[in-house]
């Protein structure tokens, strides 16, 4: 038997994310995003059907150049309108019992003082089921949004991301000890003074007295997911996450990817099996090749090329104007997604793709199609290039994630592929075996390191 793949719902409360024109179509849901119960449904689904985790993708900002127009998202809801989907995890919290609830916050938008306390308290809410993605965010009028002139330069922006997660780590793992939260009715001692301590970070962009104003949560320190591809993101990810995302065109070149992380990891002191790693992959699913061909043609006779061109932001210079559409992938500059880009042109093998091919790259990347056993026989030969899970874009809310429940996880639970039972405990419980980071993680050092 193989050992179970991990699944994620990759999700975003938005009314287009990662599939775009697909809102329109009669059955699809994501167009009602501001209605609670779409979500409170989606969950029950995703928990009945032992997935992982429910993750919201999130942005600050409007995809484009600074100052371009956004006619294009407004018009096809590209991430625009949206909501903070923190907010979100804490109804879904009390719908569900076992079901991890991973978010995105960017370092742009929230101080770390602020953000830490308010994700121990959803970590309280939800018995310690919550994970934080961390992003640096690649947007331009994200930035302004913030009072920044400009985006900070790539790898400027992760040297600010290590303080960032800094501060975090010594407010969740050092501030309080254990046992510092008594509540003794006889004794009328709520905290226990002795065991609870300022951190006084002092660095580059934060000054931070402390304590944390909330006490340990369930996990302390949320799962911690990342997605960065950039080798400056993989330096970041392989010293800091815990998951790892990412967008793969082929097995051959994710088992790449994952061997550079995993001896990065080992470099910086840790295990291999300290990172788990997640392919996001869209599915067509079919009782037969002909239904799943059917479906595909009804998915792609809804597919907005506009708005995969608008998210992907590649098409423009930086000043906003037009590449040529002869412009070859190799030859585009850009401050964005710069592991995005690379895999983008890697899964054009017969000659080097152009700007005038991005829409349909885009919109056909990572897409499975098939019955349930041929998705299934997909799946092993990820999880052969070193992948530990999935994380299922959907087309359509809340069908597609029906459907794959319905479908594809019998077949998967029938080759082990995927879990039966949840594990009893935290999220980290559930995927690592315990509810604290481990000693070899960073955060590990900040444990009694203000007494």
């Amino acid at each position: 038997m193989s050992t179970p793949l991990r699944f994620n719902a990759f999700v975003m409360n938005t009314g287009s994310h990662i599939q775009h024109g697909q809102w329109r179509h009669p059955d699809a849901r994501q167009a009602d995003f501001n209605d609670v119960e779409v979500w409170v449904d989606l969950v029950k689904t995703l928990e009945a059907a032992k997935f992982d985790a429910v993750f919201f993708a999130d942005v600050v900002g409007l995809y484009g150049a600074a100052g371009s127009a956004y006619d294009v998202n407004a018009r096809e809801g590209l991430q625009l309108p949206s909501n903070d989907p923190s907010v979100l995890l804490s109804a879904l919290a009390v719908h569900t019992e076992h079901l991890g609830l991973a978010f995105t916050s960017s370092i742009l938008q929230e101080h770390p003082f602020t953000f830490a306390r308010h994700v121990s308290t959803l970590d309280h809410i939800s018995k310690g089921r919550i994970a934080w993605n961390i992003v640096t965010s690649s947007s331009e009028n994200a930035a302004r949004n913030f009072g920044y002139d400009r985006l900070a330069e790539h790898d400027e922006r992760y040297a600010w991301a290590e303080e960032y997660v800094d501060v975090t780590y010594k407010l969740w793992e050092g501030s309080w000890e254990d046992g510092a939260l008594v509540r003794d009715r006889a004794t009328g001692l709520f905290a226990d003074p002795s065991k609870i301590h300022k951190i006084d970070h002092r660095g580059p962009r934060y000054a931070v007295e402390g304590p944390h104003l909330s006490s340990p949560s369930p996990q302390r320190t949320p799962v911690l997911f990342q997605a960065g591809a950039s080798g400056a993101g993989k330096a970041f990810a392989a010293a800091n996450a815990e998951a790892v995302f990412i967008a793969a065109p082929t097995p051959e070149i994710a088992a790449e990817g994952i061997a550079e992380t995993r001896a990065l990891a080992v470099a910086a002191g840790r295990e291999p099996g300290d990172i788990l790693f997640f392919q996001g992959l869209s599915f067509v699913v079919g009782r037969t090749e002909a239904e799943a061909r059917a479906k595909e043609a009804d998915i792609d006779a809804y597919a907005s090329l506009d708005g995969y061109l608008a998210h992907m932001n590649f098409g423009t210079r930086p000043d906003g104007s037009a590449y040529p559409p002869e412009t070859p992938l190799a030859s585009i500059s850009t401050n964005e997604r710069q592991g995005m880009l690379e895999w983008l042109r890697r899964s054009v093998t017969d000659r080097e793709p152009t700007v005038a091919d991005l829409g349909q790259i885009v919109a056909q990347r990572a897409r499975v199609v098939g019955t349930p056993e041929h998705i299934a026989d997909e799946l092993e030969k990820w999880q052969a290039a070193g992948v530990d899970g999935i994380n299922v874009n959907n087309w359509r809310l809340s069908g597609s994630y029906e459907e794959f429940a319905e479908l594809v996880m019998p077949v998967l639970r029938e080759r082990g592929l995927a879990q039966t039972e949840y594990r009893p405990g935290t999220l980290r419980a559930k995927l690592f075996g315990s509810d604290r980071l481990n000693d070899r993680h960073p955060a590990a050092r900040y444990r009694g390191a203000f007494g």
